[in-house]
Parts: C-alpha cells; structure tokens; sequence
C-alpha cells in the first residue's frame, strides 16, 4: 500500500511538473469586449518588473496604477471574463514574464453553473502555466469575493453563497501544493452573514471606490513585499494591534485641543488637506482625527511622550507636548503607508535618549541648502532631534561674518572655493530644523582646524589678536542668531594658550548658550557637554556626555554600518541617566568628492541613520563596538532580525528614488575553515585545490551570519571581528552555498577592503582584489577582479573616489545555474601592520547578490 501512495504521489509530482498544454478555445466563445480588450493588451508593451492584476470586471473596474500611484501595476481585467478566457490569453500574460501576476477569477463561472471542481482545475491549470513559462513570476490568488442579494440584482450570480465558499475552501487548501500565495478577500468584504458588505457594493456583485481602497490595502503587502502590519521605525515602547480598520482616506477634518497645536503642519507631515479646527465638535463627520495635549504617563523623558488610538471612526493622539504631537504624527504617517486604512491599535512611545543627532561636515566638502534639507526631513521622519552642522574647517571658513568678509573669500579657500553659507541660509536651516522640532547646533572648530581662520586672518586663533577676533565673531553669531547650543570642536589640537578655551566658553555662556566640546580635546570646565569620539573614552561623574564613539559613518561598511549600530549601547547604559544625555552619528568625509550626492552613498547615511534612530529612540543593546551579527546576543540576534525587516520596508516604500544601498543579510550564512599558516606566502593554496566544496564546507570551524564579514578590524581589539585570535600570515576560507530558481547572470556586489572615506587610501593594483591577494571562484569559476579607475595614480585627499567601493560602482556579473550555486571565498592576511596609517588593514569580505538598476 505504501509503495502505491508513493507511486501516486510521484505521478502527480511528475505531472504537475510537466509542460502544461492549454485547451484549444474557439475565438467565437468570447464576446466583442473580451477581444477589444484582449487585443488592446497584445499591443502593449510587458516588462518583467509588471505587476498585473488579472481577472474579470470586478479587476477591470479599477485603475490600479493610479490606485496604487505604480505604474509597474497594469489593469488586465475584462468584464464578463471567465477561467476559460484567462487560459486563452494566458500565453499574452507571461509572454513579458511580468514580476508578480494577482488572479481573481471565477464568479462568472459560478453564475454559469461551471461546477466547483472544473473551476479548480481551470484555476490550477493557469498556476502551473505560469510557473512553467514563467517560472521567477509570482503568482497570487485571490479569493472569490462575496456577494449580496440586498439590490436584487445579478441574481444568478448573487444567490450563490456556498458555492463561492467551496471554490475559496480548495484554493486556499491548495496553495501550497500550486506554488502561489493565497490571498483571502472575502472576509474583509463579507458582513456578518457572510454576505458582500452593502457599503461597498451598489449591484451586490461589483466595487464602488470604497470597495477598492479595502482591496488596496489588503493587498499592499503583498504588492511590494512587505509586512502585513506597517514597519514602524523607530518601534514604538508599547503598541497592541486589533482588527478595526480606519478610513484615512475619508478623513476631512482634524480637531486639536491646544491652540498649540495648530503650528503642527499637520498637511505638510501626512501630505494631506485636512481642515483643522480648534476644539471644535465634528461629532456627525467622522471619520476623525483628534490631537490633544493630554498628560501621557511615561517613565522618562515624560515632555516627548504620546498615546496613539485608532479604531473604525476615531484615530486619537494625546500627547504631552506640541513636540511630542509632531513625532506621534510620524508614527502616523508610517501607519499610514497605504493611504487607505489604518490598523487598529493602541500605542504608548517615548524616547529612551533625549540627545538623537546627526553630525554633517560641510566644511571639508560644501553641500547646497536642498541637500542638508533632504538629510533633515529624513532625521525628521524618524524623531531625530538634533543636527550638528560642522561648517568651518582647515579647508575652508564657509560661515559669513559681515564683519570679516575675508573669512568666506574664494581665495582663502583650498576646497569648494567660494562656496559658503550666507546668513539668510543659515536663519532658513534653523528655521527648517526648527519647524521639524529639530535643534540646529552650529559647530565653530577652534582653536583646532583653523587654517583656512589663520590663512583669512593672518593671525592663529590662540594668539591675543585671534581671541579678539574670536570673540568678534561670537558677539556676532549669538546677535544674529538664537542658539541654545554651540559646538566649539577643540580637539586634535595643541593647545598653547590654556586661557583659549575658557576665554571662548566664558563668551558662550554669558549669550546663555550651552558648549559642548569634542572629548579627548580642549581643557573644558565641568558644565561642558562632552562629545565622545574616541573608543578609549569612559563617562566620569559630574559632566553630561554625547557618544560618538565609532559612530563615524565614514568608517563603516554599509552592511557593517547597520549591525553595529543596531547592537551599540549608547554610552554604555540601556536609557538616559543624568551623565548620558544621547548620540550622534557623525559623517566624516574628508576627500573630496564630484558631487554632494556621493556623501549619502559613499557613507551609506541613510540605513545607518534609521538604524541609529530605532537604537537611540528605544536603547539597551550590547556592550563594546562589534562589527558582525554572530557578535550579537541572542535575543538582540532575534531583535535585528525583526528590525531587517522594517528596514527593508522603509526601503522599498520611501527611499526609491534616493541611495539606501542595504539588502537582507540576517539569513546569509557562510562557513570558515581555517587558520592556514601562509608564512607570508598570499598565494598558499594549501592543497585545498585537492578537496571537493562539500568536503571544504563540512570542515568548517566557524559559521557566520551577513553580507559582509569582518575577520578582524583595523582597531583590533576595541574593535572586535568574528575571529577571537586573528593571526597575522594565516589564511581563512568562507564558503556559501547560494540557491538559484533559475538559470540567471546576477549582479553581485563583491569586495575586500570597503576603505574609509576619511584617508587617502590606496587603489589595488590592477587584476587585484586588493593588496593581500584575496580571491572569489562561483561555481569554481574565478571572478574577475573590478578595473580601478584610479589605479597607478598617486592619491591624496584632493582625489574623488570613484568605483574604490563596491556600493557605489557598477555591480559584478556572475553566471548562476538553476539549484545550488557554490561559493569559496579565499582570504589571505600577512602583517596587521599597513603600509602606513591611511592605508590600514581590514580583513574583511562582502559578496552579495543585488538588483540590476
């Protein structure tokens, strides 16, 4: 009997494998509108990145890619259509091989006493079909929608209740078994006797436009692959979930409470035209939003604190503060990512740090008013608060000071020349920071990074004529500006003058302006907020510290960048205490570059700015500076995994037109054998060229989860990698078995050493990897290392970067076959010592399979 069932279930495997063969439909079964518009879809043109919406004139009714605002989605319904008309244009459908393919059919059949099963099979037909031709297509089914009787309409149609109820049993029950994910519509739509919810119909059978935003919003995730719930980022302290759905796309009018509350920009924030009205009753006109300045109870930093409550007809905000309002309305704005429905739920958030900022040099590399405003609306979108704006620098004093014109002269500069900022752009930053509770923080750099100060003046900054100069130009600033803080820098400086630094800060302070200083640095008095920079630093009682310790994006790798500050403790406690008031991420980019765009993606700024915002907004994490997932404890492993997700979301939703170079990493796996002892000999293959992959593989010591791997950091051992006792002349292998649903050429993203932007690093040499022989074989084909563009020149800080990273060059195009592809990774090391110190070690790698844009 056994030996039967196995032969069975080996037919129908073999048989729903095999070519399916579409039944010979005459045209003359199909009516005139079935062939206008079947034809209409012949003559346009297919893609493979279309998302079609296949079905009858339930999905004919629609215009979905103005629904969705995509148009990859296309309208593929036709009114009347039934299984067998989906077959007979079927080859037309997949001939583009389009991304995704969203079925819904199968009503007409039912109200032409098609039976149950012959419907299944039409339906199973056309899955495997699709798979077959078109096998990377994803393919969802929809369930029948449910009918209503109510308007005595479409009565062959709207009598059939159990039937539908049958056929949407076996499609789901199937699902698995045809490869195609499942979507149950039907119970959204159904009231509660199982009937189409009048509200959403006007013949029992077909959608009024409310009909389709539920539609939309059922299937938005599946559309763009993303959770069922939105990703909110940073994640809320506490938030439940319940099954009311709020209309926001019905919503006209917003009540608030506080007169206060009015300068919200509450339209600017959900990109809407609400009218809102002060304590005004809008009762009869739901549905509503009401926004309060209410007393939220929360266990620190009590003034940022919010509730949020969504059910059917009331989305509800109170909140302690007008600040505390603005960021609850991004929460919003995230819950909002269809622009349909809400979910319900009930949400109570406040920070964990009171300090979440974000450092941009623009004296080194000028950036446009636009560009720091496109930085600062995203700090805006996840409740960062603080921008530290780093304008003077040995290169260039880009601040203008009416009384000392010279400083910002074209001719006292080195970089960038004459490129400054005026004050009127300076009042339109901080009015920009301002109207997004954002804190501007100017940062003047002194006595330190003064050249271009001394070169303008003829004077240093620390001798008697450069003080008064100083303090010129303080009285200046803090007359024509209102600052609350003032960043003096003061570090990597000798200081000759011990009065400078107290001569500035007396200054400051009498303008009742808060000093924060770079920590190690200048001979600060006790009142001064420290900013750390430097690993080795430690909190010590009686001052308030910032971290930025290894926060340098600059420094980072893309993928290294978002696990270690995800797995970072800020200032080595879980939540802010009376010495640790918060972080920054600080963007260091000391070359030069062609154009300010290359500072987002050469940095990667924005995955580690979403990571920094969930980590500083909700704290805790790990000790010490790691750079790998296996690093992580266990439960922040399970966190980072959740958190992937939502950043990935953040990705395809609302980065799609701007550098967010990060993929999903927390399943990659690679396995490393070694140490092998190279004695200096790079090219040591120690026989290994004798061993099978699989034997390789299963030798492995040590199994490692990312994109990329660090063996060991440069700032061993503050800086730790996956191997515990890194040797110098040792080699290391990983190995990856990497699965492929098709035959394919795959841009890769492969690289060995992702050099720091701050140093004027080294090109490898030409048909080099980099400089210690590391290596790549796919399917034991050698890949071919990048050409540099910059190889054989000498290279200084003058000299732009252009393909040294793989993030920001042209991807590497590997031949991957259908099933398991094998990937070795060889890894040599000699000295930890590099050639000097802007050409430091990092034994690392990074392969990873990427989108071709």
């Amino acid at each position: 009997m056994k030996k039967n069932i196995f032969l069975i279930t080996l037919f129908i495997s073999i048989k729903l494998l095999a070519q399916p063969v579409l039944p010979n439909y005459a045209d003359s079964l199909f009516p005139t509108y079935y062939w206008q518009r079947a034809t209409l879809f012949q003559t346009l043109p297919k893609q493979n990145t279309d998302i079609v919406f296949l079905g009858n004139s339930i999905t004919d009714g629609a215009e979905w890619s103005e629904i969705f605002n995509d148009i990859k989605i296309k309208n593929r319904g036709i009114s009347g259509d039934i299984s067998a008309g989906v077959i007979k244009r079927l080859p037309d459908m997949v001939a583009g091989k389009p991304a995704k393919i969203f079925l819904l059919i199968g009503v007409n059949d039912i109200s032409r006493g098609i039976s149950v099963d012959s419907i299944f099979t039409n339906i199973s037909l056309i899955a495997n079909y699709i798979h077959y031709y078109s096998s990377n297509t994803k393919l969802y089914v929809q369930s029948i929608l449910p009918v209503s009787d109510f308007y005595k309409k479409f009565g062959t149609h709207t009598n059939k209740f159990n039937v539908i109820n049958q056929l949407n049993s076996l499609l789901k029950n199937n699902a698995e078994k045809l490869n195609y994910t499942f979507i149950n519509l039907h119970d959204f739509f159904a009231d509660e006797n199982g009937k189409m919810n009048v509200t959403l119909t006007n013949d029992g059978l077909h959608l009024k436009g409310d009909g389709y935003m539920l539609w939309k919003h059922i299937v938005f995730p599946y559309v763009y692959n993303v959770e069922k719930k939105p990703a909110l980022i940073p994640y809320p302290k506490q938030i439940t979930w319940n099954e009311k759905l709020f209309p926001f796309y019905k919503v006209k009018n917003v009540v608030v409470n506080n007169e206060a509350l009015l300068k919200l920009n509450i339209n600017e924030v959900l990109n809407k035209n609400f009218e809102t009205q002060l304590n005004k009753n809008f009762n009869d006109a739901l549905p509503i939003i009401k926004i309060n300045l209410a007393n939220v109870n929360a266990p620190l930093l009590k003034d940022e604190a919010y509730q949020i409550h969504i059910d059917a007809n009331a989305l509800i905000v109170n909140a302690n503060s007008v600040k505390a309002a603005y960021y609850a309305l991004q929460t919003i704005k995230q819950l909002a990512r269809d622009n349909t429905y809400l979910d319900g739920c009930n949400i109570t958030d406040w920070p964990s740090f009171e300090w979440r900022g974000y450092m941009t040099d623009a004296g080194r590399n000028y950036q446009t008013v636009n560009f720091l405003k496109q930085q600062i609306d995203v700090m805006s979108n996840y409740k960062m608060n603080i921008f530290h704006f780093h304008i003077t620098e040995d290169l260039a004093w880009r601040w203008q000071i009416k009384k000392y014109p010279q400083l910002t002269n074209a001719e006292n500069m080195l970089r960038d020349k004459g490129m400054f900022y005026s004050i009127d752009d300076i009042k339109e930053l901080i009015k920009y920071c301002n109207d997004r509770f954002i804190t501007l923080v100017p940062e003047l750099d002194m006595p330190g990074h003064s050249a271009a100060f001394t070169k303008a003046m003829g004077h240093n900054m620390q001798s008697e004529e450069g003080k008064k100069i100083i303090a010129d130009i303080l009285d200046e600033i803090f007359n024509t500006y209102n600052f609350p803080y003032f960043h003096i820098g003061a570090d990597e400086v000798k200081i000759t003058d011990t009065a400078f630094i107290p001569y500035v800060q007396k200054i400051i302070e009498a303008h009742h302006a808060q000093v924060i200083g770079w920590k190690p640095g200048g001979n600060f008095n006790n009142k001064t907020f420290l900013q750390l920079w430097n690993g080795d630093e430690k909190l010590k009682n009686g001052f308030k510290y910032i971290d930025s310790r290894h926060l340098y994006l600059n420094h980072f790798d893309p993928f290294e960048s978002v696990v270690t500050i995800f797995a970072r403790k800020i200032c080595d406690v879980n939540e802010e205490t009376n010495e640790a008031k918060g972080a920054e991420i600080c963007l260091w980019h000391d070359r030069r570059v062609q154009n300010e765009n290359d500072l987002i993606e050469m940095n990667a700024v924005y995955p580690a700015m979403l990571s920094f915002s969930e980590k500083i907004w909700n704290g805790g994490g790990d000790g010490g500076f790691i750079t790998n997932i296996s690093q992580m404890s266990d439960n922040n492993k399970k966190l980072f995994e959740i958190f992937e997700n939502r950043l990935l979301e953040h990705k395809q939703l609302y980065f799609q037109h701007t550098s967010f170079p990060y993929y999903k990493q927390s399943n990659t796996i690679w396995k490393l054998v070694g140490p092998f002892y190279n004695h200096g000999n790079l090219a040591d293959k120690f026989h290994l060229d004798t061993l099978t992959f699989d034997k390789l593989y299963q030798s492995a010591t040590q199994t490692e989860i990312g994109n990329t791997i660090v063996l060991r950091h440069w700032w061993n051992p503050m800086v730790t990698g996956v191997l515990k006792h890194p040797e110098e002349n040792t080699t290391w292998y990983a190995l990856q078995k990497m699965w492929s649903d098709a035959d394919t050429i795959q841009p890769f993203w492969i690289g060995f050493n992702n050099i720091s932007r701050s140093t004027a690093t080294t090109v490898p040499e030409l048909n080099t990897w980099d400089d210690k022989q590391s290596s790549i074989w796919i399917n034991g084909n050698k890949i071919k290392p990048t050409v540099w563009f910059n190889a054989n020149q000498k290279i200084d800080l003058e000299t732009p970067l252009t393909n040294e990273g793989y993030e920001f060059r042209t991807p590497t195009f590997v031949s991957l076959k259908k099933g398991w592809n094998e990937i070795l990774v060889k890894l040599p090391v000699a000295s930890f010592k590099g050639k000097n110190w802007e050409n430091p070690v990092k034994w690392m790698f990074t392969v990873v399979p990427v989108k071709n844009n």
